[in-house]
């Protein structure tokens, strides 16, 4: 049995090799996530992005379609960050590029 792409999902430059970079994009974009780079920016930014008080309390779980999944130890925690979201999706855009994050989902997390 031979592998075939999906109908759909040839590429219209031909099969010659892409860089590795190329297609994690791609895939990323088909999972509704955010560029590579950028999804790496949130994670990886997040401490100097919320700062260290905040950053000790919440840490990112998951970013797709623009919803940024942010998990918090305390309900004191999720209530200040739900308050702040609007800044918080301001901040993470700075961080990310534009449009990466278009909205923030605060959970608790379960002891």
């Amino acid at each position: 049995m031979t592998w075939h792409p999906l109908p759909g999902d040839r590429d219209p430059a031909g099969p010659d090799p892409r860089p590795v970079k190329e297609s994690l994009e791609l895939f990323a974009k088909r999972l509704g996530a955010p560029r590579a780079g950028a999804l790496g920016a949130v994670f990886s930014g997040w401490d100097d992005a919320v700062g260290e008080a905040v950053a000790a309390h919440c840490q990112p779980r998951s970013l797709r379609d623009g919803v940024l999944v942010v998990e918090v130890d305390h309900p004191g925690w999720a209530t200040q960050l739900r308050y702040l979201s609007a800044s918080l999706v301001e901040r993470m855009n700075e961080v990310a590029g534009p449009g990466v994050v278009t909205r923030v989902d605060v959970r608790v997390r379960r002891s």
